[in-house]
């Protein structure tokens, strides 16, 4: 009997000139979410978020700290899975690709309503935890 297993993700919360930087999703869930994706075998998921951040959006980040872990079984509509959530501030010129259809930086207060899986707890954590 084969046993069910979360998938493991990583998501970041880039500060890019002083905004916060989402993404368009291209796919299901669609709406604007942190940049991230899923860990490949063998990969850190400090490595994985670096690696998503370049395809997705172009940049290299600096500052990478560990943010939280959110484990909630319905985070994600497509099924369980984990996700450990980074900080970082984006270097370089944004250029959208790969799960990306576009890119937006938002103020800290002024997020965009349709945000994709529980990306609006997350941004709320991250504004308790630094009284923004």
């Amino acid at each position: 009997m084969k046993r069910k297993q979360p998938l493991l993700a990583v998501d970041c919360i880039i500060n890019y000139k002083g905004k916060i930087l989402l993404i368009e999703r291209k796919n299901y869930p669609y709406g604007w979410a942190l940049v991230g994706g899923f860990v490949e075998y063998g990969e850190t998921t400090e490595k994985a978020i670096k690696r998503e951040v370049k395809e997705e959006v172009g940049l290299r980040l600096k500052n990478l700290k560990l943010f939280g872990v959110y484990s909630d079984p319905k985070r994600d509509p497509r099924g369980h899975c984990i996700s450990i959530v980074y900080t970082g501030d984006g270097v370089g010129k944004i250029k959208v690709s790969s799960d990306a259809k576009n890119y937006g930086l938002f103020d800290i207060n002024k997020l965009p309503k349709n945000l994709a899986f529980d990306h609006k707890k997350i941004l709320r954590d991250y504004k308790l935890k630094y009284k923004i």
